[in-house]
């Protein structure tokens, strides 16, 4: 019981940054816009956090610079997606590759210097005696709580308010939610600057807690891995959060087995987050092949407001 109140622990550690860069993607693909930066993204989000804690030391000016960056990245993409009409999978892909090579020229400097004890943990002694979620739930990090309250803000405002609807339709229908009287321009820019600023925050906290040190190309392509959850939880937020801590699971496991003193090699178990996450993605394909995708309807499509009337 001990050994899998520690996997869970550790999973909800690794899985947490994963899901703050799905519910970003889920933000900005809700509106219309592919994401395929969300690497990029997080590696900017990481070595600015790096940078920044270790010249001030102070947490909350360190997010206001993750957020900053993230949401001037964010508003680059929008000018070139939203405003110029450009590919939405070239400027992801491009956005990924700007970020991967600035965030290893910013980091050399820092590379390997630890950042022990920048994120707070919220300490809640009275769990302590819950049965077994109690041990899990009771010492988890600010940023672990934030990702549960947005996962569930999140739900909320997608699915039970007018600026959700407003959103859908902007996704699903731009020329119609135009007649409506939505601005679908406004909408889509800030979608991408604050789904951004998440994306931002999720590579942050990967450095600020689940790995305290900067590596070059140190999300190991997470990013990829949470464009891929962002299908495989339907652009859901609820299904986001146990998308994100089911990866979270496997990556602890391979971890594990190392620990227990396996011979396999550390490259097949680091393998094994990867190589599941694709084959769960061709089962629901395949199961879900004569269904709707869940996918918002003009995803990846530009809107030339003359184009439609």
């Amino acid at each position: 019981m001990e050994m899998l109140t520690q996997i869970l622990i550790s999973a909800i550690s690794s899985g947490t940054p994963l899901l703050l860069a799905v519910l970003g993607g889920i933000l900005i693909e809700r509106s219309g816009i592919t994401q395929l930066g969300a690497e990029g993204l997080m590696l900017m989000g990481a070595v600015i956090a790096c940078l920044v804690f270790i010249h001030t030391g102070s947490l909350a000016l360190t997010l206001l610079c993750v957020l900053a960056v993230s949401g001037m990245l964010g508003l680059l993409h929008g000018f070139l997606c939203v405003t110029l009409h450009a590919n939405q999978v070239v400027c992801g892909l491009a956005m990924t590759i700007f970020g991967a090579g600035l965030s290893a020229y910013l980091g050399k400097p820092v590379s390997g210097q630890p950042l022990v004890g920048a994120v707070p943990k919220l300490d809640l002694p009275w769990l302590e005696n819950v049965p077994f979620l109690g041990k899990i739930f009771a010492h988890l990090d600010l940023f672990t709580w934030f990702s549960f309250v947005l996962v569930l803000a999140m739900h909320v405002f997608i699915h039970r308010t007018s600026w959700g609807l407003h959103l859908r339709a902007v996704g699903d229908n731009p020329a119609t939610a135009d007649v409506m009287g939505i601005p679908v321009v406004a909408v889509r820019y800030a979608c991408l600057v604050i789904g951004s600023m998440l994306i931002g925050i999720g590579g942050a906290d990967l450095l600020l807690v689940y790995t305290p040190t900067w590596n070059e190309g140190m999300t190991s392509g997470r990013g990829w891995i949470a464009v891929a959850l962002i299908i495989f939880a339907r652009w859901n937020p609820i299904r986001a959060l146990a998308c994100a801590y089911f990866f979270g699971v496997l990556d602890t496991l391979g971890f594990r087995v190392q620990l227990i003193g396996s011979h396999i090699p550390s490259y097949f178990l680091k393998m094994i987050p990867y190589i599941v996450t694709i084959l769960v993605l061709m089962f629901l394909g395949w199961r879900n092949r004569n269904k709707p995708s869940g996918a918002p309807e003009a995803l990846g499509v530009p809107y030339i407001r003359e184009q439609r009337f």
